[in-house]
């Protein structure tokens, strides 16, 4: 288990508000999906068209306590029991700490990217292994700088298999997905 305190060593971020050391289980960033689940941790992630800074207030309502933003926290006071860690890319924290989690296995995975044929390779292979083995895969097409770390922390002990698939729409990105999947194979499609 990882645990919030650990996340300024892993992310490069800094700790500035810690309540109460708790571990990580469940990343949420999505505010309308949100649910205080136990170790529950919220990355306030800024789009072109959302920031999810405008949000935490309402997960605070709903009881979500740890949460790593990219921007100094105004009212901190009101977050009494919260914890805070600040970074410079929420993006970037996010795929560190599931790069993280990543290393605590040593089972094969399949990593898939090309132009297109991502998604049905990945089912494919999916669908074969997954008769013998205990596999885990990004959930659709999940192959974004955030959909990539959230389908790679659904890594458990009890799989025997990983299968993740790789989109990228500028330069830089596979490089900091191939960090992330860490893949024993590679498929190009």
């Amino acid at each position: 288990m990882i645990s919030f305190s650990q996340l300024s060593e892993i992310t490069g971020g800094q700790n500035i508000q810690l309540h109460r050391d708790t571990a990580i289980e469940n990343i949420i960033i999505d505010s309308r999906k949100a649910s205080p689940q136990p170790g529950a941790i919220f990355f306030a992630i800024k789009g072109i068209r959302h920031d999810g800074h405008y949000y935490l207030t309402h997960l605070y309502r709903l009881g979500i306590r740890q949460f790593v933003v990219e921007q100094e926290v105004s009212e901190i006071r009101d977050f009494s029991d919260a914890n805070f860690l600040l970074v410079r890319s929420t993006i970037d924290a996010l795929q560190k700490l599931a790069a993280f989690h990543r290393k605590s296995f040593s089972i094969p995975v399949i990593g898939i990217t090309g132009s297109n044929g991502k998604t049905i390779v990945k089912e494919w292979l999916f669908q074969m292994l997954s008769r013998a083995h205990v596999v885990v895969k990004n959930p659709g097409s999940f192959n974004s700088q955030v959909g990539v770390p959230l389908s790679v922390w659904q890594m458990q002990s009890h799989h025997q298999f990983g299968i993740f698939e790789a989109g990228i729409s500028t330069r830089g990105e596979m490089e900091k997905l191939e960090k992330v999947i860490q893949p024993s194979i590679g498929i190009f499609t």
